[in-house]
C-alpha cells in the first residue's frame, strides 16, 4: 500500500500541487469487483482545499488515472454500518449515497478517522459521523505546520497524522508576535539574511542568560537535598515502627481467620438441617395416605352412598398422592420408592375391585330391566332407564379416576356396558316397534277393519316379522299381509267400499281414519326414541366423562373392539395406539354400539307403513323431518340427528316412489268405450292427494318437497287428461277436458296452493275454452240449415260483394231466405232446443254438476247468434220485411221451460 501511496502522489496529486494524506482499496457495494482507491487529499496552496478522489487503474495499461473528486464541504454523512463488529462496509453521503466495500477494517478505519481529523482542522463543518467507534473520533494534537516546497516529490509514509501535524496554522498571537518582531526590524524583509543573524545573536544571548540563572540557583540546590535526606530518615524510622505493627496484627488475624471458619460451618449445619426438615416435611405432607382412605379403598362398599362417597374422596387423595411432583433426587430414595409402589398397589386392588362391581351392577341392570318388558309389551311405550341411570351416576367421580389412573380397565367397562346395554335396548327396542306393527295392521281385538278376515297376534306377529329382510328392507311379497294391505287408490276404495257395512263409514272415512291412526302410531313411536336417545346420551357423557372436544388418552392394548357396520370404538394394531379425533366420535360410536337396532326397525316400520298405504309417507315425512330439525338444533353431529337423518332419507325416496306410481297410474289408465268418461280417476285422486298434503305439511319444515311434487303431479295431470280425451269415443273431447279441468281448477282454487297459481289459471283457461268449444259446436245443429245459410250470405261478402247486393244473388234471394226461415218455426226451434238439452244431459256426468252451467252458456251463444242473424237479414236484405218467426223473449221462454222440465 505504501508503494501505491507514493505512485499515486507522484504521479497524480504533485501535478496538481496536492498532497495524499490518506488511502483506501475499495469496490462498490453489491456489483462486481472493480476494485478503485478513495484518496483523501489537500492542496499545497492557500486556502487549502480538501478533496476526495475516486483514482482507479487504467484499462489500458498499468497506470492510474483520477475520476471522480468530491470536496470534503460537500460530504454530509459518513455510515460505518456498526460501531463494535468489524464490517468493512461503509457509506459517503455526498449529493447522493455511495456505497463502499474496503478490502479491510482496518483500512476503513483509518481513512474514516483521516476525514474525521480534515474536518476538525479545516472545515470544521457538522459532518455527521454515525456507527463509528468513538476510539477512532480523537482530536489531533495541534502543532505547527511545516511548509513543504512546491514541485518536489514528497513522501508521505510516516502515516495520516505526522503529515497532517506538520502544517498546523499559526494562531492569532503567534502572528502578531512576528509582526512585531518585524515591525522592529526594517530589513526583516528586504535583508532576509541579515534578519536571520540578527535573531541567531539575539538568540544566544537568551541562552547565556538561561545559563547563568542556572549556575546562580545551585545553592538552594544543595538546600533542597539536604532537606530531602533528612526526610528520607524519617520516612526509615516510621517504616520500622509500621513492620512491628505488622507483625503484632498477624497473630490476631490468623485468630480472626480460625473465628470466621468456625461460624461458616455452623451456618452451613443450620441451613442444611432446615433444608433436610423441609424435604421431609415436603414428603410426609405429600405422600403420606390416611389409614382411613387406605380401609376405603381395600374394603370400602361400594352399594351405599355413605360407601362410594368415602372410597371417592379416598381415591382422589390416593391420585394427589401418587401425581404430587417430586422434587430432584427424591425418586432415589428407598422410602420413597416403597411408598409410590405401596400407591401402585392400591390403586390396581381398588380398580380391579371397583371394576368387577360395575360389571355386577351391568349385568343385574339388564336382568332386573328384562323383567319389566312384559308392562310395557301390551302399551306402546319404552321402558324407563332414569333409575338406572340415576344409580350408576353415583359412581361418576370413581369413573373419572379409573379413566386417569388405569384406562384399560375403563375401557374395558367402557365394552362392557356397550355389550350388555346394547343387547337389553335390543329386546327392548324390537318388541316396541312389533307393538307398533300390530298396532298398525290391526287385530281381532282391537279393530273392525279385518272383521272378515280373523287372524290371532302371533299370525300378526309372524307376517310383519316376514317383512324383515337382512339388509332392514321388505322382503315376502307373498305374505298373508300382503292381502290385507292396499295397492292402489282404486283397490283401496273397492276394498273399502265392502266393509261400508261394518260401521256405516264411507270410504273416504275409513281411509282417513287409518291414516289418522298410523300418524298418531308413527309419532308415539318417534317420541318414544328420541327422549330415550338423549337421556342414554347425556348418560354416557356424564358417567364416562366423556365432554366436547377433548383428545381421548391413548393406550396400549392387544385387542380391537368391533362395532356395527365395521365402526370400533378404540382399536389399537400391535405397534402402538391409535386415537380416535376426540370424545365427541367417541360418545356417537357408543351410542351406534348401543342402539345398532333403531334404524333397521324404523326402516322396517316405514316399510310397513308405505306398504299398508303410500300416502302414509306423507306423515311420515313430515314428522322424521321435524324431529330430524329438532335434533339437528340440538347437535347436528349426535347419534340420533344421524340416525334420523339416515331414515329420513328413506322417507323421502318412498315419498317420490308415492308420486312416480300416481304419475305411472296416470300414464296407464283406460277408459270404458260404451260409458261416459266423466271425472277421471287421477283426477279425483289428485284433488284427494292435494286435501291430504295440505292439511298434513301445514307449516312443515319440509314445504318444498311437496310443492317440486305438486308440480310433477299436476303436469302430468294435464298430459293424461288431454290423452284421455283424444282417446275418448263415448263423450266428446271438449266435454272430457272441460270437466275435468274445471274439477282441477275447483280444487286448486279450494286449496289455494301458492306454487300452482300458474297452473290454476291454465286449468281455468282450458276449462273456458272447451266450454265455449262445446257449446260453438252444439249449437250448430238445431239451426243447420240456418246456420249454412247465413255462412253463404257472410261468405258472398267475404268474396267482395256489397251487402245489399247479396239478396240479388240466385241461391240468396229473398225468397230462398222466407224458405229457410219457414223452416224453423217456434215449436220446432223449441223441439231442437229440447233435443239439444238431452243430448248435453248424455254427455256430462252428474258427478261435476255442469249442466246448467252449460245450458245456461248455450243459451246466452243462442241469442248472441240471434242477433247476429237478425243483423245480417237487416244488412243485406233492407227492406225487406223479413222477420225469424220466433223472438229473443221465445228463446228464453223455451230454455227455462226446457230446463224446469228435466
Amino acid at each position: 500500500m505504501t508503494a501505491i501511496k507514493h505512485a499515486l502522489q507522484r504521479d497524480i496529486f504533485t501535478p496538481n500541487d496536492e498532497r495524499l494524506l490518506s488511502i483506501v482499496n475499495v469496490c462498490k457495494a453489491g456489483k462486481k469487483k472493480r476494485n478503485c482507491f478513495l484518496c483523501a487529499t489537500v492542496t499545497t496552496e492557500r486556502p487549502v482545499q480538501v478533496n476526495v478522489v475516486k483514482v482507479k487503474k487504467s484499462d489500458k495499461g498499468d497506470f492510474y488515472k483520477r475520476q471522480t473528486a468530491w470536496a470534503l464541504r460537500d460530504l454530509a454523512v459518513v455510515d460505518a454500518k456498526d460501531a463494535v463488529k468489524e464490517n468493512p462496509e461503509f457509506d459517503l453521503h455526498f449529493d447522493k449515497v455511495y456505497k463502499w466495500v474496503a478490502s479491510s477494517t482496518v483500512e476503513k478505519n483509518t481513512f474514516i478517522s483521516c476525514i474525521w481529523k480534515l474536518n476538525q482542522r479545516y472545515l470544521r463543518k457538522k459532518i455527521d459521523f454515525i456507527n463509528v467507534s468513538s476510539q477512532l473520533l480523537e482530536e489531533l494534537p495541534k502543532v505547527a505546520e511545516e511548509s513543504v516546497p512546491s514541485g518536489e516529490n514528497q513522501s508521505v509514509a510516516g502515516g495520516d497524522e505526522e503529515a497532517v501535524d506538520e502544517y498546523q496554522e499559526l494562531n492569532a498571537r503567534e502572528e502578531q508576535d512576528i509582526e512585531i518582531m518585524m515591525e522592529g526590524c526594517e530589513y526583516a524583509i528586504s535583508n532576509a539574511e541579515a534578519f536571520a543573524e540578527k535573531l541567531s545573536r539575539e538568540l544566544q544571548v537568551l541562552d547565556g542568560a538561561n545559563i547563568q540563572s542556572i549556575m546562580a540557583s545551585e545553592k538552594q540546590v544543595n538546600i533542597l537535598m539536604k532537606l530531602l535526606d533528612e526526610a528520607l530518615k524519617e520516612v526509615d524510622q516510621i517504616e520500622m515502627k509500621l513492620s512491628s505493627y505488622e507483625e503484632m496484627l498477624q497473630s490476631v488475624k490468623e485468630q480472626m481467620d480460625q473465628i470466621s471458619e468456625s461460624n461458616h460451618l455452623i451456618h452451613l449445619s443450620n441451613t442444611n438441617n432446615v433444608k433436610l426438615l423441609s424435604e421431609i416435611e415436603f414428603l410426609v405432607n405429600h405422600m403420606d395416605l390416611a389409614k382411613g382412605h387406605i380401609k376405603a379403598l381395600q374394603e370400602g362398599d361400594l352399594t351405599s352412598s355413605r360407601g362410594i362417597e368415602a372410597c371417592t374422596n379416598a381415591a382422589d387423595a390416593l391420585l394427589q398422592c401418587m401425581n404430587v411432583a417430586l422434587r430432584p433426587g427424591h425418586d432415589m430414595l428407598h422410602a420413597v420408592k416403597e411408598q409410590q409402589q405401596r400407591f401402585s398397589d392400591l390403586r390396581e386392588q381398588f380398580a380391579r375391585r371397583l371394576a368387577s362391581h360395575l360389571n355386577s351392577v351391568f349385568v343385574q341392570q339388564g336382568h332386573d330391566q328384562s323383567s319389566t318388558l312384559a308392562q310395557h309389551s301390551v302399551e306402546l311405550t319404552l321402558p324407563n332407564h332414569h333409575p338406572f341411570h340415576r344409580d350408576l351416576l353415583r359412581y361418576a367421580k370413581l369413573m373419572e379416576w379409573l379413566k386417569n389412573t388405569d384406562y384399560g380397565k375403563y375401557e374395558g367397562l367402557t365394552k362392557n356396558y356397550m355389550d350388555y346395554l346394547s343387547r337389553l335396548y335390543e329386546r327392548e327396542i324390537k318388541d316396541f316397534f312389533e307393538v307398533a306393527k300390530i298396532k298398525m295392521t290391526g287385530t281381532t281385538k282391537e279393530g273392525k277393519k279385518f272383521a272378515t278376515l280373523p287372524r290371532k297376534e302371533s299370525a300378526v306377529k309372524q307376517e310383519t316379522e316376514s317383512l324383515h329382510g337382512s339388509s332392514g328392507k321388505l322382503t315376502g311379497s307373498t305374505s298373508s299381509l300382503n292381502k290385507l294391505s292396499v295397492q292402489s287408490s282404486g283397490s283401496r276404495r273397492s276394498q273399502s267400499s265392502s266393509l261400508l257395512d261394518m260401521g256405516n263409514m264411507s270410504a273416504s272415512d275409513l281411509d282417513v281414519a287409518d291414516r289418522t291412526k298410523f300418524d298418531k302410531i308413527f309419532e308415539r313411536v318417534l317420541s318414544e326414541l328420541e327422549p330415550l336417545c338423549l337421556a342414554e346420551q347425556d348418560f354416557i357423557s356424564k358417567f364416562f366423562k366423556l365432554q366436547q372436544h377433548q383428545s381421548v388418552p391413548g393406550t396400549t392394548t392387544n385387542e380391537a373392539e368391533e362395532m356395527d357396520g365395521g365402526t370400533s370404538c378404540r382399536s389399537y394394531a400391535s405397534g402402538g395406539p391409535q386415537t380416535i379425533s376426540s370424545e365427541k366420535d367417541m360418545i356417537r360410536q357408543m351410542m351406534t354400539k348401543i342402539f345398532r337396532c333403531i334404524e333397521p326397525e324404523l326402516n322396517n316400520l316405514i316399510a310397513l307403513g308405505d306398504k299398508i298405504d303410500s300416502f302414509n309417507s306423507l306423515y311420515m315425512l313430515v314428522k322424521m323431518s321435524h324431529h330430524v330439525w329438532t335434533a339437528q338444533n340440538v347437535d347436528p353431529a349426535s347419534f340420533l340427528s344421524t340416525t334420523l337423518g339416515n331414515v329420513l332419507v328413506t322417507v323421502k325416496r318412498n315419498f317420490d316412489k308415492c308420486i312416480s306410481n300416481q304419475m305411472k297410474q296416470m300414464d296407464e289408465v283406460k277408459i270404458s268405450k260404451k260409458s261416459k268418461v266423466g271425472i277421471l280417476p287421477f283426477v279425483a285422486e289428485f284433488e284427494e292427494f292435494a286435501g291430504l298434503a295440505e292439511s298434513i305439511f301445514k307449516n312443515a319444515e319440509r314445504r318444498g318437497d311437496l310443492d317440486k311434487a305438486y308440480i310433477k303431479l299436476i303436469r302430468a295431470v294435464f298430459v293424461s287428461v288431454e290423452k284421455v280425451a283424444n282417446e275418448s269415443q263415448k263423450t266428446p273431447r271438449d266435454v272430457v277436458m272441460m270437466e275435468n279441468f274445471h274439477r282441477i281448477f275447483a280444487t286448486l282454487s279450494r286449496l289455494k296452493i301458492s306454487c300452482l297459481e300458474s297452473e290454476k289459471k291454465e286449468a281455468k283457461q282450458k276449462y273456458t275454452d272447451h266450454l265455449q268449444s262445446y257449446v260453438i259446436y252444439s249449437l250448430g245443429q238445431p239451426l243447420e240449415k240456418l246456420n249454412h245459410f247465413f255462412e253463404g250470405v257472410e261468405a258472398r261478402v267475404a268474396q267482395g260483394i256489397r251487402e245489399e247486393e247479396v239478396s240479388y244473388q240466385l241461391a240468396f234471394n229473398k225468397q230462398e231466405l222466407r224458405k229457410v226461415i219457414k223452416e224453423y218455426p217456434g215449436k220446432e226451434v223449441k223441439k231442437g232446443l229440447d233435443n239439444l238439452y238431452k243430448k248435453v244431459d248424455k254427455h256430462l256426468c252428474e258427478e261435476e254438476n255442469l249442466l246448467q252451467v252449460v245450458w245456461h252458456s248455450m243459451q246466452d251463444e243462442f241469442i248472441r247468434q240471434y242477433k247476429h242473424f237478425e243483423g245480417l237479414i237487416a244488412r243485406c236484405y233492407p227492406g225487406s220485411g223479413i222477420t225469424m218467426e220466433f223472438t229473443i223473449q221465445d228463446i228464453l221462454d223455451y230454455c227455462s221451460s226446457i230446463a224446469q222440465s228435466h
